[in-house]
């Protein structure tokens, strides 16, 4: 498989999550995204606002982490930052589930968080949720999350995606969105 610069941005969710990030840092994300045409950028919560009006007039998407990283606070407090976020102007919303809730069978409220987080991010282009395969220690675990949300999973690849190769295998494995802080990088290696 070979994927052109154009083709493989489509895929590219530019992420930027380090809670030392700047405005500026913000920015550079920004500006590379919109010159290779980024899906999205992924942001925290605070730089949703920030990351919109930098993006303004381009066909790339904010997308803002809701209840990261671990996912373990409250479902209330992830509905009220999903809020938020939607308010300050978030296209997408990437939601860290509790794994642990999961790991123990308590499928009610991975479901119940999951739906309200929705709920609330009406009118959005799309609500992913993060799972942090490494954690998840049988293929039972990924079954019984597509069971809890319907069945309805697209797979976005993160963490430790740092090559053009790397992006391939993981697209050629399934993958529909590939999030990393190494897009700009990894769309220079790819073709014209």
């Amino acid at each position: 498989m070979v994927l052109t610069k154009k083709q493989l941005a489509r895929y590219i969710d530019h992420t930027n999550l380090r809670p030392q990030a700047t405005s500026k840092d913000i920015s550079l994300l920004a500006m590379e995204a919109k010159e290779a045409g980024f899906y999205s950028v992924c942001v925290n919560p605070c730089y949703v606002q920030y990351a919109k009006e930098l993006l303004k007039g381009s066909d790339v998407l904010v997308s803002c982490v809701v209840g990261f990283p671990l996912g373990a606070t409250f479902p209330e407090m992830k509905v009220m930052e999903a809020e938020k976020a939607v308010k300050h102007g978030a296209d997408e919303l990437d939601m860290v589930i509790n794994l642990g809730a999961l790991k123990e069978g308590r499928y009610d409220l991975v479901s119940r968080e999951i739906r309200e987080v929705v709920r609330v991010a009406r009118g959005i282009e799309n609500v992913k949720v993060i799972i942090e395969l490494p954690l998840l220690t049988s293929r039972e675990d990924v079954l019984l999350l597509k069971e809890i949300t319907g069945g309805l999973l697209k797979i976005k690849a993160a963490g430790g995606i740092r090559t053009y190769k790397q992006a391939l295998e993981l697209i050629e494995a399934g993958a529909h969105r590939l999030g990393t802080s190494s897009g700009y990088k990894i769309w220079s290696e790819a073709p014209d």
